[in-house]
């Protein structure tokens, strides 16, 4: 049996199941007490106690914050879209949901991102699924 770490367990196993970055994103927000900044997830606490769990979901917050941050902009549009189906909500109400949400949706440590990075990257990504998607053979010109 191989043992894993919070983080691991967390990242390999909870967050696995969870498709997209945005989603995993506001998940993992959504686990977070908004007045204290403490995260709650009963089975991880459970498993690696308060202290290791708390330091794994911030963790693994902060990494999906940079994450999504370095993503190309056309890698987030594609997540945006899954995301969106998932939830049965057009590409658009989801940027908009995740725009109004956006100051919960940081992590307590940016770990050098900035909160205005995150708003202009949900900012492009509102203007790109209002866009027309386009085939990228057809804006190719020819040899």
């Amino acid at each position: 049996m191989t043992l894993k770490s919070a983080l691991e367990d967390l990242l390999g196993t909870t967050l696995a199941g969870i498709a997209g970055l945005a989603r995993k994103i506001e998940y993992i927000a959504s686990l977070r007490d908004t007045a204290t900044g403490a995260y709650s997830h009963w089975g991880l606490t459970r498993a690696y106690g308060e202290s290791a769990a708390q330091h794994a979901l911030a963790e693994a917050h902060r990494l999906l914050f940079l994450t999504m941050l370095r993503t190309p902009l056309r890698t987030l549009r594609d997540d945006v879209v899954v995301s969106s189906g998932a939830l049965e909500m057009t590409a658009g109400e989801y940027v908009e949901r995740l725009r109004s949400h956006a100051p919960a949706l940081l992590p307590a440590d940016l770990g050098g991102g900035s909160a205005r990075h995150f708003s202009s990257v949900l900012q492009a990504l509102s203007i790109l699924v209002s866009l027309p998607a386009t085939n990228p053979q057809e804006s190719t010109p020819p040899a």
